[in-house]
């Protein structure tokens, strides 16, 4: 799936998968998160992924004009879950919509996890 941008110029395309690994890049640069999630739907296995496979743990829909993107993520022991979210949140939205000049509807905050940093 594509998301496009028209102007007087002509049409920008932009992949999912390039507002997926933007918008997994700026999450992972939150505080609290340790990284993202990949989870096994058949057998209910999460897994931390490898910065070289950060977007599947990020989901980017168009609709309506607007983009909805959820974020699958492994939280670290001990920090405020609300505050890592509500931070994680307002990271993305800013760096996306100023990365691509389309705006977020929604951003779901899935916390698949919980890992203890050294």
């Amino acid at each position: 799936m594509k998301d496009v941008i028209s102007n007087e110029l002509g049409e920008i395309i932009i992949e999912n998968e390039v507002i997926a690994k933007y918008a997994g890049s700026a999450a992972v640069e939150c505080f609290g998160v340790v990284g993202m999630a990949s989870v096994n739907v058949k057998d209910g296995i999460v897994k931390l992924l490898k910065r070289d496979n950060i977007t599947h743990g990020v989901n980017v829909l168009l609709k309506d004009d607007k983009l909805r993107i959820d974020l699958h993520i492994i939280v670290a022991y001990g920090v405020s879950i609300s505050a890592v979210a509500d931070n994680l949140i307002s990271n993305v939205r800013y760096k996306v919509e100023e990365f691509t000049g389309m705006e977020i509807d929604k951003i779901n905050v899935i916390v698949e996890g919980v890992r203890i940093t050294d």
